[in-house]
């Protein structure tokens, strides 16, 4: 009788420790199911690291990249040149993770049905991009090394992200020792971080308006330079006296070194985690790199230097773009996205939904920076250069030390209701900001306006 207790018992054991791994196993299968179809080592799914099945196209369905067969390129140069940092090379030296993190959706994949495609050519991938306006781009850029974003700051959708210097992966050039290269396989918008230079007086100045009581009302005069014991902060020529208008059109950096002083370290690092401006953003399986604002146990005059974009300041173009979009939103803007739909067969198996950013500035407030921004194009940089478009915005010219051209940056958007565009310029020794970045932001915008146009 024991015998027959003990092995009853036994088989209990049994039975409960198999219902307990069955668990686990439907568990992780649930969960985690869709990992191992697409982990990074299966041959059907990648290729040199890259997605290895399916078909990738621009927002108006024009083919970008063929993986059907062989890797297959557009047919069109510029094209190639222009999307090859969100497609990647053939040999993995050019990561396409945005593209690459949806794998299992483009090889067709459910946790009913498993892995139903069974020609294995995989889904189509649609992107939010526009390859007339990434060529448009590339050919304003004219060789120069840097970025050029836009997005929708309504939708999300980035209608253009470019990155320099690039190549043709199907005519690689030795790039060996070649400076016209240098920095290649780095995505500028996604992996980069600038020092901002003026264009950082926006936030400076978005946060002078929320917690300086009646700064708009004051005035700040300039000489020119304004002295911190044996340092000082220096302009281009003497100002006079501004109120914080004035002095924000005129990029007048002693206004914004008295204006920081009002501010305080504390109210300004606050700001500066609200707005998110240094943190990294993800979107579509990818991560951008940090930005950086440190101001712990630094003098005066390095603290005015940051509220002007100097110091250590450092930021990315993607999150910067995006503050660009809270700002014109109201205080609210959308997070970006470059997947906007996979197909694969007669099934839907992605679908980009549009996600709003946390408030991160009042209505006032951010109605206040855009009437400032706007005021900035029609006394400063000219309506003119975006004939039929509303332009707010805000150039920089970053000082980078050690007898290097300064980086030329511009960084703003478009009021018009029917264009909705928050966009962020780069150009790598570029020198002068709103001089050297106008005219490229001009075509890429034009570009811009006629894809909005025709859809």
């Amino acid at each position: 009788m024991n015998r027959v207790t003990k092995r009853t018992w036994l088989m209990a054991l049994f039975i409960l420790v198999l219902l307990g791994g069955m668990l686990i196993f439907t568990w992780e299968y649930v969960t985690e199911a869709k990992d191992w179809v697409a982990f990074s080592g299966s041959p059907h799914v990648y290729n040199s690291s890259n997605l290895g099945c399916g078909t990738v196209t621009d927002r108006s369905g024009e083919v970008l990249l063929d993986i059907t067969d062989t890797r297959t390129y557009s047919g069109d140069v510029a094209t190639r040149k222009s999307t090859l940092h969100w497609l990647g090379d053939r040999k993995g030296y050019i990561s396409a993770g945005a593209v690459s993190s949806y794998a299992a959706e483009m090889a067709g994949f459910d946790r009913i049905n498993g892995v139903y495609d069974a020609a294995g050519t995989g889904g189509t991938a649609t992107l939010t991009l526009s390859a007339h306006v990434q060529n448009t781009a590339l050919e304003a850029m004219a060789g120069k090394k840097g970025t050029i974003a836009v997005y929708n700051y309504k939708t999300g959708e980035i209608l253009c992200a470019l990155s320099t210097p690039t190549y043709d992966p199907d005519n690689v050039p030795d790039m060996e020792g070649n400076e016209a290269y240098e920095g290649v396989y780095i995505n500028r918008f996604l992996q980069s971080a600038y020092v901002p230079g003026s264009i950082f007086k926006i936030v400076t100045t978005a946060t002078a308006l929320d917690c300086v009581p009646d700064i708009e009302n004051m005035t700040f005069t300039c000489y020119g330079k304004l002295e911190y014991g044996t340092e000082a902060v220096t302009c281009e020529k003497a100002h006079g006296t501004q109120n914080l208008k004035q002095a924000f059109a005129n990029s007048c950096n002693c206004a914004f070194a008295q204006i920081a002083e009002l501010i305080g370290k504390k109210n300004m690092v606050s700001h500066v985690e609200k707005f998110g401006i240094t943190e990294r953003l993800s979107f579509d399986g990818v991560t951008t790199a940090e930005g950086n604002y440190d101001v712990s146990n630094t003098a005066p005059v390095s603290f005015a230097w940051s509220c002007i974009g100097q110091h250590t300041d450092l930021i990315n173009p993607a999150r910067y773009m995006t503050f660009m979009g809270a700002i014109a939103g109201g205080g609210v803007g959308a997070e970006p996205y470059l997947v906007s739909r996979i197909q694969c067969g007669n099934q839907v198996t992605y679908e980009a939904k549009t996600q709003k950013t946390d408030r991160i500035l009042s209505r006032e407030v951010a109605a206040m920076v855009q009437s400032y921004m706007r005021n900035n194009v029609q006394s400063v940089y000219g309506d003119w250069n975006f004939l039929g478009l509303s332009v707010c915005a805000k150039s920089g010219t970053s000082q980078l030390g050690g007898g290097q051209t300064s980086n030329a940056m511009f960084a703003g958007f478009v009021e018009n209701e029917e264009y909705p565009l928050a966009f962020i310029v780069v150009v790598e020794n570029g020198g002068y900001g709103s001089h050297t970045c106008v005219p490229i932001l001009s075509k890429v915008l034009a570009a811009c306006k006629t894809v909005m146009d025709g859809e």
